[in-house]
């Protein structure tokens, strides 16, 4: 393993290993064609049957019970992917198949009929798990013996997730809603077709990186067992004594009934609503039986971590408390950072005045071209890059990942074209999807200069921040949606709106999503770190589903109220949240026992 780590170390682009910018490419494949797709999914449901691009007219409500739902189970699946591929197949055998499901999902879903697309989902679901957790992992099998240069190997490879997520809104959103839905989905699939051959035929580069795992394993001793541990370490950080705390029967009970409580409701919310049916037909105590399993489910799942946090010695339970304190943050965050592919996609298609004309319109022209181009520029240069270090090697891979990117040149220029023939502009619902992208990759730099200096915020103190910038960005719509009439389906509102709300956004996901997978792994030891990852995803899993449960109440409070009430709503709660974690700012530092 370490010859085949200073073999990769050999051939260097920017610094870092070729192997990281095949890992790049392969990651920015996947993210183009999840979230190309992912961003028609709402359009496409709600689309009128009788118009130029016809949909299938589902009320918004079914279409964000369906979409939250799919959007959950994605954050789940990889609990399972990442363990078959640690006992079974290996991380390079595990990203290989699940990008050869993804692919057939997404050539499922262009097929337009209801069971190719409930099939198409599926598989996109399966195929997620076996890619997203082991692609990350392949990336830390690499940098093995080199961590000082982990931080700026995952930096580069986030560059490629968002690169992906831009390119992929972009081009698959301008097809499907100017040239018909199958085309944006079947865009989708024929890139992460690409994606995965690239992958595949550069496998020579890893050698026994990321292979199946190995019937060997390594075994660390501990040392001095009935010693007792220091109280502090070389940075003053209190070092938490040890306690095994292994599964009882009782807690397996418990992750059993609680993880099949929360998969029926996943699987009976939408089943309810778009199909009049339910596994679960039963009222107790004047709530659905739907209701009744969730809320059963939720708490069997607080009996089980608080029965596990009661049995570790003091510093590890405190930890992990704060931990959990986190998670119920980052559920509220993502619950509501989440309507940008729900409610704040449904109010850029029909509350947005998407029209331009005259100078605004060119002005917008030449700044789409500007963004379209520059990033492409410069990626086209790393790959020039990569290509004379590895044509040698991995030939029938670069040439692979060529053709991928000839063939985004050419859309991208013919996307370019078609707009300014155009008099005017009529800008895509679509576009305002590839804003948080593009905010991300232009404030990243920015936010960790600032986590870097001595104005570091704590933990508690980023996360109300992110709250309160993500509460701002929704007080920018509710103003902009003041004015629209009580029950309205359609409206003109400017486009300058939503704008900024991604950009208050984009700054709260910043202060968060970054930050807490860093801190889990600083207050929980090392064994339990499967354990509190599983977790974490969970955690935004509920997040993902309750953002679309919530998104689907937008036609509801509409009517009664207003979409600025309905705004207004989204606004005052995460700023309320956010408050709340600064003011337990100093309780959860002391529950962090000197993390930082």
């Amino acid at each position: 393993m370490n010859t085949d780590i200073e073999n990769l170390f050999k051939d260097k682009v920017l610094g870092h290993p070729a192997g990281l910018f095949i890992l790049f490419f392969t990651e920015m494949w996947e993210r183009f064609s999840f979230y190309g797709m992912r961003i028609l999914l709402v359009l496409f449901l709600t689309a009128p049957l009788l118009s130029d691009n016809p949909g299938w007219e589902w009320p918004r409500e079914h279409a964000l019970a369906l979409i939250g739902t799919y959007a959950s189970l994605l954050y789940l699946t990889p609990i399972i992917g990442g363990w078959v591929a640690d006992k079974i197949t290996g991380y390079r055998m595990a990203v290989v198949l699940g990008c050869v499901i993804m692919t057939l999902g997404h050539a499922s879903m262009a097929l337009e009929t209801t069971t190719s697309f409930y099939i198409g989902l599926a598989l996109l679901v399966i195929g997620t798990g076996f890619f997203k957790p082991n692609i990350t992992s392949i990336i830390s099998e690499m940098y093995k013996g080199k961590e000082s240069k982990k931080d700026g190997a995952y930096t580069i490879f986030y560059m490629g997730v968002n690169a992906g997520a831009f390119f992929g809104m972009m081009l698959c959103g301008y097809l499907a809603e100017n040239y018909g839905w199958s085309w944006g989905f079947g865009l989708a699939g024929i890139f992460m077709f690409f994606g995965m051959l690239q992958f595949l035929l550069a496998k020579d580069l890893f050698g026994n990186i990321g292979g199946k795992p190995s019937k060997v394993h390594e075994v660390e001793i501990p040392q001095n067992i009935n010693e007792k541990a220091p109280e502090v370490d070389q940075e003053g950080i209190e070092v938490a004594p040890t306690k095994l705390n292994p599964f009882t029967m009782f807690d397996k009970v418990l992750v059993v009934l609680s993880s099949v409580g929360g998969l029926l409701y996943l699987f009976n919310d939408p089943l309810e609503k778009i199909g009049g049916t339910s596994l679960v037909p039963f009222e107790m105590f004047g709530l659905s039986g739907t209701n009744i399993v969730v809320l059963t489910a939720l708490v069997l799942f607080l009996i089980l971590l608080i029965v596990r946090i009661t049995r570790y010695l003091p510093i590890v339970r405190d930890r992990i408390i704060a931990v959990s304190i986190f998670g119920l943050f980052t559920v509220f965050f993502f619950s509501f950072f989440e309507q940008s592919l729900g409610s704040m996609t449904i109010f850029a298609r029909d509350y947005t005045d998407r029209t331009l004309v005259g100078d605004s319109a060119m002005i917008f022209k030449i700044v789409d071209a500007l963004l379209t181009t520059v990033p492409l520029v410069i990626i086209t240069w790393v790959i020039y890059l990569l290509f004379k270090k590895t044509f040698n090697r991995i030939g029938f891979s670069n040439i692979i990942l060529a053709i991928a990117f000839i063939g985004v040149w050419a859309l991208v220029i013919y996307r370019l074209y078609d707009k300014f023939s155009q008099e005017g502009n009529e800008v895509d619902a679509t576009w305002f999807g590839i804003l948080n992208s593009f905010f991300i990759i232009t404030l990243a730099p920015l936010f960790s200069k600032w986590w870097e200096s001595k104005y570091n915020p704590s933990a508690a103190m980023k996360y109300g921040i992110g709250l309160i910038l993500l509460g701002l960005g929704f007080a920018v719509l509710s103003y902009g949606a003041y004015d629209i009439p009580q029950g309205a389906m359609t409206a003109k509102v400017s486009m300058i709106f939503l704008i900024v709300a991604y950009l208050f956004h984009t700054m709260g996901e910043l202060c968060i999503s970054p930050v807490g997978l860093s801190y889990l792994s600083k207050l929980v030891p090392a064994r339990m770190i499967g354990f509190m990852f599983g977790v974490w995803y969970l955690a935004i899993a509920v997040g993902q589903k309750a953002a679309n449960t919530m998104g689907g109440m937008i036609d509801k409070i509409s009517a009664e109220y207003s979409l600025g009430i309905f705004f207004l709503i989204f606004t005052l709660i995460p700023i309320g949240v956010g408050l709340i974690a600064m003011v337990l700012n100093p309780v959860l530092k002391k529950l962090m026992h000197g993390i930082r």
